[in-house]
Parts: structure tokens; C-alpha cells; sequence
């Protein structure tokens, strides 16, 4: 709520542009099934029993099949245009940010190379991959998929050190958002309330 713009161009330092790109990359594809993964391996570390574990399973992935099919839809209807869209308008590559997502992707590419006078290969490198629209954030989705579902399970086992931890994790993915350039504060703040909207369709976990 209070990191809500950056100065895109300029130069980045080596750490802070590892540690945004590590952290988003957590949540994305494909390093993103390594998260997925490791989550996953809590009911054995917590010894719940096999049955238990298995459904907190299927549960969480349940939750993950809806929240990208959420961010799907969302992005097909809002059509709202990624803030380093409109860098590139003032830098002067692009007229209009809208315009931009009429190039075709090879067009899109070449304009996001000739940003990099500009802006810094630990931006533009996240530029390149993703030239679709802003709203939702698929990574903050998944990252507050995580947070409502484990850190839940974590609460409730009273595991407030693992759910603090989770709950770290999940904000740094949103602030990398927004400083990578590839979304709004909004975007970040409405993912959030997707996934928790999204969690009263997954049933509650029974003897876990």
C-alpha cells in the first residue's frame, strides 16, 4: 500500500536487482512450481496423517487451478496497460501506452530493447517476457494463494514463525511487482482480494 511508484530509468545495483529478480522469480513460471513444491512437503514436516495430507493437497491445488483461471478472465476484461508501457511512451518509443499492445511481439520486443539506454537490464529483461496486460498480478495471486492457505494451516497449527516467514515472502513478491514495472499498486492490492475471495470456494481441511 505505501510502495506504490518507482522510478524505472537509471541505474540498479547488482543486489537490489538480484533480490527483486529472485523474488519474483519465485513466483513465476516456471520457478514457481519450485514454491508449489516446497509448500507442498509441510504436511509431511508437520506429520499429518496421510489421508489429511492429501486432501490439503489437492485443496491447495484446487485454489491454484482458480486463481489462474481469475487472472486469465481479468486480464482478457481489464485490458489495463502495464506501467512500463507508459515509460515507454515517455521515453518516446511508443505514442500512447495503448499502443503498444497493438505491436506485434517482435515490434514489442524491439521497443523494449531500445529501452535499455534508459532503463536497466534488470528491468527490461522482465519487460520482454511479459508484454500482456497489468491487472490482475498472476504473481501476486499465487503469492496470496500461498499466504491465505498456508498461512492459515501455519496459524492454526500455531506456527506463527512459518506464517510470518510466508507472509515476508509473499509482500517482497508484490514490491518486486511494482518495481519491476510491471504493476500498479491496484493490481497488487486487487490480487489480494482475489485470492482471499478465491479461498471461500475451496472447503475447509477437516482433521488436519
Amino acid at each position: 500500500m505505501f510502495y506504490s511508484s518507482v522510478e524505472l530509468t537509471g541505474s540498479v545495483s547488482d543486489y537490489t536487482g538480484r533480490t527483486f529478480s529472485l523474488l519474483t522469480a519465485s513466483a513465476g513460471n516456471p520457478y514457481f512450481l519450485v514454491t508449489v513444491c516446497v509448500l507442498c512437503l509441510v504436511p509431511l514436516f508437520t506429520k499429518l496423517p496421510r489421508k489429511a495430507a492429501i486432501q490439503l493437497v489437492m485443496q491447495f491445488a484446487l485454489l491454484l487451478v482458480l486463481s489462474f483461471v481469475a487472472k486469465t478472465v481479468l486480464k482478457h476484461i481489464t485490458e489495463i496497460p502495464r506501467p512500463y508501457s507508459y515509460q515507454l511512451q515517455s521515453l518516446g518509443i511508443v505514442h500512447s501506452a495503448d499502443e503498444f499492445y497493438q505491436l506485434t511481439d517482435s515490434e514489442k520486443e524491439k521497443a523494449v530493447q531500445l529501452a535499455t539506454a534508459n532503463v536497466s537490464d534488470w528491468r527490461t529483461s522482465h519487460w520482454q517476457g511479459e508484454t500482456n496486460y497489468s491487472l490482475p498480478s498472476g504473481h501476486t495471486i499465487f503469492a496470496a494463494v500461498c499466504v491465505v492457505f498456508w498461512g492459515g494451516f501455519f496459524w492454526k497449527k500455531h506456527q506463527l514463525t512459518a506464517a510470518s516467514l510466508l507472509i515476508l515472502w509473499a509482500t517482497g513478491v508484490g514490491i518486486s511487482r511494482i518495481w519491476l514495472g510491471m504493476h500498479w499498486s491496484t493490481d497488487i492490492l486487487a490480487s489480494i482480494a482475489c485470492a482471499g475471495l478465491l479461498y471461500l470456494f475451496i472447503p475447509e481441511w477437516k482433521d488436519t
